[in-house]
């Protein structure tokens, strides 16, 4: 009886033994129930006019309930696995059915599809306003703080590149819109197939599931290709730096990121100082200079390779095009600290703070990573985007189209793989009693972006402004006349405009008063809307009159009351 009872305990324990780990199941399950989403409007406006899109998402439908139950049931690890093969397979599907649906683009994809077609027609990219463009609805404008708009392409050429040979594939934005659609899927297939089996679903939820990258990529942000290009880079960085295809081959797409959009430019030092923190620890001095060596003559080779054309043809409008985002001075916008003068307050005269305090943190962030490498290294890929929360252009975009990286570092990059790294350890900061002292290190380097934010979140509003009168028309407003008063000790330009919610709308004109207004000197400005006339909103909604100034850069807000029967 012995065999015949051990025989029988195999046979029910050999199940369990090729069971999957219940986390693995949960994650393969949430992946599943993340491709819900943004799916219902999609299928809406494919049923009005494109059947066979509708049937297609409806397959999908199908696809994703009976994954949910197999997955649930699933009893192998190898039947788990194969569901997220299929769940990926149905995140693709629905990405391409977004496409077919919602290929209009906004203002970056129209801004590279138009660098594309004069690329091709062999006229310059860079420098050239393009202000057609943003006729069209959803092409948003970029205001700058001069009082104008930028009608520019500002971003490294290796998009545009990519949409030249893919202009067949319709007009507008479209050609764009494909190529960071296809970014995005070829990325979410390629970090699939790199991380470990049970992570797998994870890289569909993150890059195709939820909804939000794949509405980026919809508009065409080049930051979706400069993301697909960073996660090779980013699986696995910890073992970067020994030599061979492996590293050639992430330098090189370090370098056709950074060639793609700006954003790639800030996490490029952290993952630098990693690397050599951790050859240090197993190569030495020398042989860790060598690897970020090799690593950076790649990435840089490749990213004069892709710029080659332009630095050749159009030097100067080049380099002032991939440097814009930095020189633009575009109007405060954002969800980060700058919200504090822009909504919290009447504004600020030290507005140009923000922009320190960020360029600041980030150099403190990088001293603490290379300080405390150790604890930090696996933090690697989020903490270049904090510098972006007090910058003057704060949008969360900066951070969201970038978090598939902190999902890579998180399953490629564990604290453990940073135990050894190598820190630099000054007499002051050594020894096990030396913790205050690491810690004061810690405040000293974050103290500068300290004191600058402060100084730009408690700046005053240099003009004061009065509502006098407003000429009217049936429930709108066509001219409004308004006494302002320069309180600073600067002479400022200031140009208009009229809020009813968050951003910065289109400037109003100055039909007369001084382009210049003298420090501590008064005027009265009669200023008109961009249309025409102003349509006044409902009762209860705050009209916020705004000035703003380039040089300095300052903001000066005041609320105002405008109702159908009053003039003031």
């Amino acid at each position: 009886m012995r065999p015949t009872t051990i025989r029988l305990r195999a046979r029910t324990e050999a199940p369990s033994e090729e069971a999957p780990a219940q986390w693995h199941r949960v994650l393969t399950l949430l992946a599943d129930i993340s491709l819900f989403i943004g799916t219902r409007p999609m299928w809406t406006a494919a049923a009005s006019h494109r059947l066979p899109v509708a049937a297609v998402i409806s397959v999908c439908y199908a696809s994703i309930l009976v994954t949910g139950v197999l997955t649930l049931v699933a009893r192998r690890t190898r039947t788990l696995a194969r569901l997220d093969l299929v769940i990926l397979v149905t995140a693709v599907t629905l990405a391409v059915c977004g496409y077919a649906m919602y290929h209009g683009g906004g203002d970056e994809s129209s801004l590279t599809a138009q660098a594309a077609r004069e690329f091709v027609a062999g006229h310059h990219v860079y420098g050239q306003p393009w202000p057609w463009l943003f006729g069209k609805p959803g092409v948003a404008l970029t205001p700058t703080m001069t009082g104008g708009y930028d009608f520019t392409y500002g971003y490294p050429p290796l998009p545009l590149l990519l949409t030249a040979p893919l202009l067949w594939a319709g007009h507008g934005a479209a050609p764009a819109v494909l190529v960071s659609t296809a970014a995005l899927i070829v990325a979410t297939i390629v970090m699939w197939r790199m991380l470990p089996a049970q992570w797998r679903s994870a890289a569909t939820l993150v890059c195709l599931g939820l909804g939000l990258l794949p509405a980026y990529a919809r508009l065409g942000y080049p930051a979706i290709v400069a993301c697909a290009f960073l996660i090779p880079v980013v699986v696995g960085w910890p073992r970067t730096g020994y030599g061979g295809r492996g590293d050639w081959a992430r330098a090189a797409c370090l370098g056709a990121a950074c060639a793609s959009q700006q954003l790639p430019w800030f996490l490029t030092p952290f993952l630098l100082a990693g690397v050599y923190a951790l050859r240090r620890a197993d190569l030495g001095p020398r042989g860790a200079l060598t690897a970020v060596g090799r690593i950076i003559g790649v990435a840089v080779t490749t990213w004069l390779l892709i710029n080659a054309y332009f630095i050749v043809s159009e030097p100067r409008t080049w380099f002032d095009g991939i440097m814009l985002p930095l020189t633009q001075k575009a109007n405060i916008h954002g969800q980060g600290l700058v919200g504090v003068s822009l909504y919290f307050t009447d504004g600020s005269g030290r507005l140009a703070w923000y922009s320190h305090a960020s360029l600041l943190l980030a150099a403190g962030l990088l001293g603490l990573f290379v300080l405390f490498v150790r604890r930090l290294g696996p933090a690697a890929t989020v903490l270049p985007w904090c510098a972006f929360y007090v910058a003057t252009r704060s949008q969360d975009g900066y951070y969201l189209m970038m978090t598939p990286l902190w999902l890579a570092a998180a399953v490629t990059a564990p604290p453990q793989a940073f135990a050894t790294a190598w820190q630099p350890r000054p007499a002051l900061l050594r020894g096990p009693r030396r913790q205050g002292a690491r810690i004061a290190a810690a405040v000293l380097l974050l103290a500068p972006a300290l004191a600058a934010t402060t100084l730009a979140v408690t700046g005053s509003p240099p003009l004061r402004m009065e509502l006098l009168g407003a000429r009217r028309a049936t429930k709108a407003v066509t001219a409004l006349t308004v006494r302002v008063t320069n309180l600073g000790d600067t002479a400022l330009s200031p140009h208009f405009t009229l809020t009813t919610g968050q951003g910065m709308s289109r400037y109003w004109s100055i039909a007369s008063g001084p382009a210049t207004l003298g420090r501590h000197a008064s005027a009265r400005y009669e200023i008109v809307p961009p249309d025409g006339r102003f349509t006044l909103p409902g009762t209860g909604t705050r009209i916020r009159l705004r000035a703003v100034s380039a040089s300095p850069m300052t903001l000066s807000s005041t609320d105002i009351r405008l109702t159908p029967g009053s003039t003031r």
